[in-house]
């Protein structure tokens, strides 16, 4: 096998995607050490913008020299530039709750029924786009695999929870064996996931990173994960099988899941009614 050569006068790629097309370029033809950065990589991108060198090489089972020397190979001088590159791509997070209120108050709008008025039109437009951008190939797919489940384990958090939690109830009240894997006390329930089973995992932007590792659990073991998210380029997509996208449009940067909600609830419907047929 040959073996790229220790320097490289390319330029380091201007994107992430431009990222993924050069780790894919090189991938096989490097090192062993590298090529583990690269397999690293390659499945945990999303740590790149926050992660130490010192993490990623742990990570990678590699000597931090290597994690360097793997970025230069790539035409990075270094692990800083790949990261900038990373970070710059990462998604403006909203403003904290505080500052959303604050931001609300200032402006005419604040009165109770016009903050209903303003989260019902929200709402109008997140299901309509829901409905008029929904891929119904991709839709049955994540039907057909939680149909045939053994056991439907559901994860997210934070502001994902009230969807899994919602769909743990729904799916108890149709009778499909269902999992909440809720993280109280810290305890992932990852154990509970057998061969047979689909992990169900929704999560948006800042993605949690327990609900991550759990999608990457269930891959690990060879799970099908079926995935809603914000984003077709989400560090979820990387790990699911299926990806159904949602975007929720905000009102004064508070967001509701009035479409998310519609979704879970279909996928519930829709699963029970494919399992008794």
């Amino acid at each position: 096998m040959s073996e790229v050569p220790t320097t490289t006068a390319a330029p380091p790629p201007a994107s992430v995607e431009a990222f993924r097309d050069r780790l894919a370029q090189v991938s096989g033809q490097l090192p062993r050490r590298l090529q583990q950065c690269a397999d690293y990589l390659a499945e945990h991108s999303d740590r790149i913008a926050l992660s130490t060198v010192a993490q990623i090489a742990k990570g990678a089972g590699v000597p931090p020299s290597a994690v360097m020397r793997f970025c230069q190979v790539l035409g990075f001088s270094g692990f800083a530039e790949l990261q900038r590159l990373f970070r710059s791509a990462m998604p403006v997070g909203l403003p904290d709750y505080a500052t959303r209120l604050a931001n609300l108050k200032a402006g005419p709008r604040g009165a109770p029924a016009a903050l209903v008025a303003e989260f019902v039109d929200a709402g109008r437009q997140s299901l309509e786009a829901l409905a008029l951008n929904l891929s119904e190939t991709t839709l049955e797919q994540a039907v057909g695999r939680l149909a045939t489940a053994r056991v439907i384990h559901l994860a997210g958090l934070r502001r994902s929870f009230p969807v899994v939690a919602y769909l743990a109830y729904v799916f108890e009240k149709l009778d499909v064996a269902a999992q909440l894997h809720a993280g109280t006390g810290g305890v992932s329930a990852r154990a509970a996931m057998r061969p047979g089973d689909v992990l169900l995992v929704v999560s948006f932007a800042p993605y949690s990173a327990e609900t991550l590792a759990l999608a990457q659990s269930a891959r690990d073991i060879g799970l099908p994960v079926v995935a809603l998210t914000d984003r077709r380029d989400s560090p979820l997509s990387r790990l699911a099988d299926t990806v159904l996208t949602v975007t929720e449009v905000d009102f004064g940067a508070f967001r509701s899941l009035s479409a998310t909600i519609a979704l879970a609830l279909s996928l519930a419907v829709a699963t029970a009614a494919r399992r008794e047929t």
